[in-house]
């Protein structure tokens, strides 16, 4: 063996860097990362592992635990590399299969996991598995997609991408039949009822691992599978083949996470979670415009609602909640009124919409206002499940809603005020994408640097919020029981884990709101406030008054009577 495989598989074993923790994720803060965005190395305009391996001291100093990255696969890039066309090899812009090992090997000395984008449904139409396979019906690979001679076939399945794609089926002229899409046409579905599929699958799910990766999220895992007279989503046998999947990392690839990308309904997501032996983890995608529904309509009711429908999960599962990422938040999972609101209240300019979605950073939604961010964060790190944060989030980062596609949440992350934001020594010209310049999210104006010679920014606010939310497993492990106050602007709600109790006060309206909390189960505790550590009066027999500034919270340890 060589040195080089030696490393990777004294890196690819458990506790080579941490103490063996199978449910490390519970507790875990996520930062997504696109890495041609983060920091280039190299100077050629694009950013690279070498460039994130350069950043790890910041994301440590963040608090971050685990870093899930956007593919970075080789691809021709249509789709932001989610088209893949090589499983087994790193995109030549990012570096090499060996630049990743030691960005693991990295990353793991300073206490930081690593999970990566895994597109299990599909592949790009330049994969040499499709070139085989619609080069003849006789090719061995024929049967590694789903072809077609009619494209009447699964007529119950929506189309995803609307604002592109008007039929889920494409004619290729080479194979003389049609081939089966969920998404943009050039990404040709696989086909899972053939077993070789399924084995060729796992065989990347081993390679990557064996490389000391600590997981994937699997994109669009809903589709794997078509039935006739289904809507091709969330079938039986899907969930059979990540059964099968789990097994493989509990046998062989303990401490691993496989986190499910499946934007549906809190009752067909848990599904996900199997009895324990499916997903570790799964977004939780209705929850998110819910939150900025309740702070536009200055009433909690929205998140409590999809909370309340919610389904308990098993045990040793979590869920991912996330503010924004790197795709258009998502009205897919609301009503057909509810997304007249939001588009409405958040997308006046057409181009800012995006599918069944609006394509906008946190900050510009936020119209930059610094206590809604706050307050956004607070109920969000307070919430049942693993908050994912999108990189430049921490320091305010604006979009640009000109670029095209998904792209105006893509742009370079701003390390300094100096030359392309310090994001790159490359000419201007070759930037994979231009900073933004305009005089309020313009990299002069935010950027790392500046944030961190500012005690009061929002960079060291977040800071100091991380490593709150860390020293308190309850967080993370806890049960949710919602608190029902007259007052409709107020979500509030009772975290608890073994002897820890935490009461979670969010007001969000735009205005003072004091508020009546029925607390009577917990008389004689001590509200300690979280962030000064200030005593509260103690809890009595009647209800507990509280008085919250603007989109104010408060969050309480009930101490116990001494």
């Amino acid at each position: 063996m060589t040195a080089e495989a030696e490393a990777a598989a004294a890196a690819s074993q458990p506790g080579h860097w941490f103490e063996s923790d199978p449910l490390w994720f519970k507790r875990a803060v996520f930062y997504e990362i696109h890495v041609r965005g983060f920091f280039d190395a190299n100077e050629d305009g694009s950013g690279d592992l070498r460039g994130l391996q350069d950043k790890l001291d910041y994301l440590q100093w963040l608090g971050i635990d685990c870093i899930w990255l956007l593919p970075i696969y080789r691809s021709p890039l249509r789709d932001g590399g989610y088209d893949i066309a090589d499983f087994n090899a790193v995109h030549p812009d990012y570096g090499t299969v060996e630049d990743f090992r030691l960005l693991v090997e990295a990353a793991h000395q300073r206490g930081i996991r690593v999970i990566a984008d895994l597109v299990m449904n599909h592949t790009s139409s330049d994969h040499p598995w499709f070139q085989e396979s619609r080069s003849s019906p006789d090719s061995p690979k024929r049967d590694w997609y789903v072809w077609s001679d009619t494209a009447l076939r699964y007529e119950g399945a929506r189309i995803i991408f609307v604002d592109t794609e008007s039929s889920n089926w494409t004619w290729d002229s080479e194979a003389g039949a049609y081939y089966w899409h969920r998404f943009f046409h050039h990404q040709p579905d696989l086909n899972y009822d053939n077993p070789e599929v399924q084995d060729a699958m796992l065989d990347v799910l081993r390679f990557w691992l064996d490389l000391g990766i600590d997981g994937f999220r699997l994109d669009a895992v809903p589709y794997l599978y078509e039935r006739e007279g289904t809507n091709c989503e969330n079938l039986a046998e899907t969930h059979a083949y990540l059964k099968r999947v789990r097994a493989e990392i509990d046998e062989h690839y303990p401490d691993r996470v496989l986190l499910a990308e499946a934007n549906q309904w809190p009752a067909d997501v848990v599904q996900y979670f199997g009895d324990g032996d499916e997903c570790h983890m799964a977004f939780h995608f209705p929850v998110m415009p819910r939150m900025f529904m309740a702070l536009r309509r200055e009433e909690a009711k929205p998140i409590i609602e999809i909370l309340d429908n919610t389904p308990p999960i098993p045990e040793a599962t979590q869920w991912g909640l996330f503010l924004r990422n790197h795709d258009e938040l998502t009205l897919e999972m609301v009503t057909d009124e509810e997304r007249d609101y939001m588009y409405a209240e958040y997308a006046k300019d057409p181009r800012m919409k995006l599918n069944l979605g609006i394509r906008r950073r946190l900050a510009p939604l936020m119209d930059n206002g610094r206590s809604e961010i706050e307050l956004l964060h607070a109920i969000l790190f307070s919430l049942p499940g693993s908050p994912v944060l999108y990189y430049g989030d921490e320091i305010m980062m604006g979009d640009n809603v000109y670029l095209g596609d998904r792209d105006g949440v893509r742009t370079p992350m701003q390390w300094t005020g100096d030359r392309n934001g310090g994001f790159s020594r490359a000419d201007f010209a070759r930037l994979y994408l231009p900073p933004l310049m305009d005089p309020v999210w313009g990299y002069q104006a935010t950027n790392v640097e500046a944030q961190l010679r500012t005690p009061t920014s929002f960079l060291r606010w977040l800071h100091r919020f991380v490593a709150l939310r860390k020293e308190h497993p309850v967080f993370g492990l806890g049960s949710y029981e919602a608190l029902t106050p007259e007052n409709p602007r107020i979500f509030a709600h009772i975290r608890r884990w073994e002897d820890d109790i935490v009461l979670c006060v969010h007001n969000v309206a735009r205005s003072a709101q004091a508020v009546e909390l029925d607390l009577h189960e917990f008389e004689g505790r001590i509200p300690v406030e979280m962030f000064g550590n200030s005593e509260f009066p103690r809890i009595g027999k009647l209800p507990y008054l509280l008085t919250l500034a603007p989109r104010g919270y408060f969050w309480f340890r009930l101490r116990g009577a001494e």
